[in-house]
C-alpha cells in the first residue's frame, strides 16, 4: 500500500459575517497549511485542501462527499474566524470518515505594535476553535485534539500519528481473515464474537477446512519450489542442514511449498490474514512456520492457534507503521527472567515471528518443534535489536472490545542463546515487570500481541478512539491502585455509554 495514495481532508470553517475580503484571506491561509502539512515529512498520506465553509448546506455536502470518497480516509478540521457550530450539527452527526481538530492560528506570534480589529476578526482560532469543540462534545464523537502551531514539527508529527492510524482503519474496512482451522481447544482468549467484530471493525473471518488449503499446497510445482528456496538462499543464510543434499533439505523445500500454497490461497481470496493452529495440520507434513513468517514479511496479518484478532490487528499496525523503521510482528510474552535486580519477559513463539522486527542476522533452521505431531519445521531464527516497542493486546470484555498496549523496552540478552531455535525479543514491560505483567493481568490481557518497534501508543489510542472502543495503556507512569480504579470507572462508562449515545 502506498500511503501517499489515501488523502485526508483539510477542511476551514468560517462565516459570511466577515465579509468577501476576509473570507479569500481564509481560503488563502487555509490553502497554504494544507499544502505545507502535505508537503511535511511527518505526514505519510495526502493532505488536500477543500473550499472553505460558511453555510449548514456546504457543511453537509462536504460530509456526504467524505463518506463516499473511495480514498479520503478522514478529515482535519480548523476554525480561522469564529464558525458558529449548529451550522454543523446535521454534517458532523452523518460522517463517518475519522476526524482530527487542529487548533492553530495562521500566525505564530501577536503582532504587538500592529495588531487592530481587522486582525482581530480574521485571526479568531482561539474562540473559533472552542465553538467548533463544543459541538462534537454535544454529539458525543470522537476526535483527535491537536493544539500548537501548524509549522511545528511536533504539531505535524501528532496528525502523522491520527493519519497512520486512519489508514489502519481505512485498511480494516471490508477486510477479509482467513482462520484455517478452528481455535486451539478449550483456549477463552482467543474466541471472540466475530460477528459483533465486523459490525465494530468491519473486517470479517471466516474458517476454511485445511483441504482447502493443501489442494493449493499440493498443486505447487517443482519449479515453482526451487525457484522460492533459491530466493531464501540468496535473502537469508541457510544453515548447512538445511541445504542441497544434507538432513533437512526438503524440510525448507516443505516450508516453501506451503508458502507458496498460502500465497496463492490467499490473493484469490483477497485475504488480508489468516490463523493457523497445530491442532489442525490435516494433510500437512509441518506446522507452517517459515512460510507464515514471510508472509507477515510481506503484510499479513496472522495468528497463531486460531486467534482472529491479533491476525487482523497485526495487519492494521502494519499498514500504520508503512515507511517507517522498527516492523511489527505476531507476538507472545513466553517466559520470564526474574532476577530481582532487573526482571525481563522474553518474548518468542513456537516459530512464527515476523523479521522486520529483527536485527538483520536472519538465519534459516530446521529443527523438531516436539508439538503437533508433524515433520521438523524451518523457521527464521534471530533477536530483537534494542530499543523502545509497544505490546498490544485487543480482547473480547463481552458487552465491548478493549486494547491494551504496554509500552516495553527492548534490550539485548545478556548471553547467547544456542539452543533456543526461534526469533526472540527480550524486553522490560514499563514501568517494570512487576507492575506491567500485574497489570496486564488485572485488564485481561492475551498471552498472543501485536509487537511493534515502529509505532507508539499514541497511534493506537488514536485508532481506537477512530473504532470507539476501550484503550488503556500501561507505561512508566502506571500505578496499579490507579490502574484497577481505571478499569473498574471504564467498567461503568461502557455500561452507560449506549445510553449516552
Amino acid at each position: 500500500m502506498n500511503l501517499k495514495n489515501l488523502e485526508v481532508w483539510f477542511v476551514t470553517g468560517s462565516q459570511h459575517l466577515y465579509g468577501e475580503e476576509t473570507l479569500k484571506q481564509v481560503a488563502v491561509h487555509s490553502q497554504e497549511i494544507a499544502e505545507t502539512l502535505n508537503a511535511s515529512s511527518k505526514i505519510p498520506v495526502s493532505v488536500v485542501f477543500k473550499p472553505v465553509l460558511t453555510t449548514p448546506d456546504a457543511i453537509t455536502s462536504l460530509c456526504v462527499e467524505a463518506n463516499t470518497a473511495a480514498n479520503c480516509i478522514g478529515i482535519i478540521t480548523w476554525m480561522h474566524t469564529f464558525s458558529p457550530s449548529k451550522m454543523w450539527i446535521n454534517g458532523l452527526k452523518i460522517l463517518n470518515k475519522p476526524v482530527a481538530h487542529l487548533h492553530t492560528q495562521y500566525n505564530r506570534d501577536i503582532p504587538w505594535s500592529e495588531m487592530d480589529m481587522d486582525f482581530m476578526n480574521l485571526n479568531q482560532s482561539a474562540h473559533g476553535d472552542r465553538e467548533h469543540g463544543f459541538i462534537f462534545t454535544r454529539l458525543r464523537k470522537n476526535r483527535k485534539v491537536v493544539v500548537g502551531y501548524w509549522k511545528d514539527e511536533q504539531v505535524q508529527e501528532r496528525l502523522g500519528i491520527w493519519s497512520r492510524a486512519c489508514a489502519g482503519w481505512y485498511d480494516w474496512q471490508s477486510a477479509k481473515f482467513a482462520r484455517f482451522g478452528d481455535n486451539m481447544r478449550e483456549v477463552a482468549v482467543t474466541e471472540g464474537d466475530k460477528v459483533e467484530a465486523q459490525l465494530r471493525f468491519g473486517f470479517s473471518v471466516n474458517y476454511f477446512p485445511m483441504g482447502d488449503l493443501v489442494a493449493k499446497i499440493d498443486a505447487v510445482t517443482e519449479v515453482e519450489v526451487d525457484k522460492l528456496y533459491a530466493e531464501y538462499n540468496e535473502k537469508y543464510l541457510i544453515d548447512a542442514a538445511g541445504k542441497p543434499g544434507a538432513e533437512y533439505y526438503e524440510n525448507v523445500r516443505t516450508q516453501a511449498r506451503i508458502e507458496l500454497g498460502m500465497r496463492a490461497f490467499l490473493e484469490e481470496g483477497g485475504f488480508k490474514g489468516f490463523t493457523t493452529t497445530f491442532e489442525d495440520l490435516y494433510g500437512l507434513k509441518q506446522l507452517p512456520g517459515l512460510a507464515v513468517q514471510r508472509l507477515m514479511e510481506d503484510g499479513y496479518g496472522f495468528g497463531a492457534e486460531g486467534d482472529w484478532k491479533h491476525a487482523a490487528l497485526v495487519r492494521a499496525m502494519k499498514v500504520m507503521s508503512i515507511g517507517l523503521p522498527g516492523g511489527t510482528s505476531f507476538m507472545e510474552d513466553y517466559t520470564y527472567h526474574l532476577d530481582p535486580s532487573g526482571m525481563k519477559a522474553l518474548g518468542a513463539h513456537m516459530l512464527e515471528v515476523c523479521p522486520t522486527i529483527g536485527d538483520g542476522k536472519t538465519k534459516i533452521e530446521v529443527h523438531p518443534l516436539g508439538i503437533g505431531g508433524k515433520d521438523a519445521p524451518a523457521r527464521m531464527v534471530f533477536n530483537v535489536p534494542a530499543g523502545p516497542a509497544i505490546a498490544a493486546s485487543i480482547i473480547d470484555m463481552g458487552n465491548r472490545f478493549r486494547m491494551i498496549v504496554n509500552d516495553v523496552d527492548v534490550e539485548v540478552p545478556e548471553h547467547d542463546l544456542p539452543k533456543l531455535p526461534v526469533a526472540r525479543a527480550l524486553w522490560t514491560p514499563q514501568p517494570n515487570l512487576q507492575v506491567g505483567a500485574g497489570a496486564w493481568i488485572l485488564a485481561g490481557g492475551a498471552h498472543h500481541t501485536s509487537f511493534s518497534k515502529a509505532i507508539t501508543a499514541e497511534c493506537i489510542e488514536d485508532f481506537c478512539e477512530i473504532a470507539d472502543i476501550e484503550f488503556v495503556n500501561i507505561n512508566k507512569d502506571t500505578c496499579l491502585t490507579e490502574f484497577k480504579k481505571e478499569l473498574r470507572w471504564n467498567e461503568m462508562f461502557y455500561l452507560l455509554n449506549k445510553a449516552l449515545k
